[in-house]
């Protein structure tokens, strides 16, 4: 009878440590998207530059100005445009005239 009480105590513990290890596993996948890299894990910029420009009407320039920006910044915003809250540093980023240098 203890053998058995001792048995299922230890399955309810470690039930309840898997329980908490998950949340912590899909936490870290979730968050290394295109705007966030590891410390020593460079962002592949041609590759997320290309998923931004993929519609833009001038794509070699699209390409450009990104990968510019994004070797500055070391994010990309999601999606073909817009987000830019996602990556502020690749939003304040301006020409000499003032006008937004990244796409």
């Amino acid at each position: 009878m203890a053998i058995t009480k001792a048995l299922v105590a230890s399955l309810v513990l470690s039930l309840l440590v898997l329980d908490l290890v998950q949340p912590l596993q899909t936490n870290q996948v979730t968050s290394n998207s295109l705007t966030d890299t590891t410390v020593g894990e460079p962002l592949d910029c041609g590759g997320a530059c290309a998923g931004r420009c993929k519609l833009s009407s001038r794509p070699n320039l699209c390409k450009r100005a990104c990968g510019t920006c994004c070797a500055r910044c070391q994010c990309v915003p999601p999606g073909t445009s817009g987000n830019l809250e996602a990556c502020p540093c690749y939003a304040t980023m301006t020409t000499h005239n003032n006008r937004r240098k990244c796409p």
